[in-house]
C-alpha cells in the first residue's frame, strides 16, 4: 500500500453523484473480479465530510505495479465523461491507517423466517414468533447501491469506517477492494 490513485466524480447533469459513483465502483468490482487481484484496497477520502455519502472521489490503494496493472485494463471503458483520473502517487509518510470494510445488516424479517423455518421444520407462525419485525436493523451508513451480477438482485453495500490506528495492518482485499482486517493510508 504504498501509493494510490484517485478517481473523481465529474458533476454530470443527468446522474446524481451516487448514482456515478454506485456505476464506478460496480465496474470496479468486475475489474477486481476478471484480474482476481487482492492487493488493491478502496476508499473514499470525502466520505467523513459527507451526511450520509460517500463523497465524489474514489480511491485506489496498491503497490504502483498492481494500480497500473488494473489501471492498463478498459474497466473505465464508458465513465471517461464522468471521471477524472488523478496520477499514480506514493502515499504520505504521515499517513494514519483505517479499516474499511463491508457491513450487512439483517434487514428482511420475512427471509429470515423462511430461513429459520426451513432449517428447523416450523411453521410459518412459529418462524414468525420467534423473529418478530423489530428484527430489522436499519443501518445508518453510507452506502452503494449494487446489482449482483450472479442473481441479478439490486442491494446495498454498507460501508464502515474504523478508528485511526497508528500502524498498518496487513492482510488481503476481496473483490469489492474491502478488508476485515488489512487496513488503508488514511490521509
Amino acid at each position: 500500500m504504498d501509493h494510490y490513485l484517485d478517481i473523481r466524480l465529474r458533476p454530470d447533469p443527468d446522474f446524481t453523484p451516487p448514482q456515478l459513483m454506485s456505476a464506478l465502483y460496480s465496474k470496479l468490482h468486475r475489474a477486481l473480479v476478471a484480474g482476481q487481484h487482492d492487493a488493491i484496497g478502496v476508499s473514499f477520502p470525502l466520505m467523513e465530510q459527507q451526511r450520509a455519502g460517500l463523497g465524489g472521489v474514489l480511491r485506489l490503494h496498491g503497490n504502483a505495479t498492481a494500480l497500473d496493472q488494473l489501471m492498463s485494463q478498459p474497466w473505465l471503458s464508458g465513465m471517461h465523461d464522468h471521471v477524472e483520473l488523478s496520477a499514480l502517487l506514493p502515499v504520505p509518510a504521515d499517513a494514519k491507517h483505517r479499516t474499511l470494510r463491508r457491513v450487512q445488516a439483517q434487514s428482511n424479517p420475512e427471509r429470515l423466517r423462511r430461513r429459520l423455518a426451513k432449517r428447523h421444520h416450523l411453521s410459518e407462525a412459529e418462524a414468525r414468533e420467534r423473529i418478530p419485525d423489530s428484527v430489522a436493523q436499519q443501518l445508518k451508513l453510507p452506502y452503494l447501491q449494487l446489482r449482483s451480477n450472479s442473481t441479478g438482485q439490486h442491494f446495498r453495500l454498507f460501508l464502515q469506517l474504523s478508528a485511526e490506528q497508528a500502524t498498518p495492518l496487513t492482510g488481503t482485499f476481496n473483490s469489492y477492494g474491502l478488508s476485515q482486517t488489512a487496513s488503508l493510508p488514511w490521509f
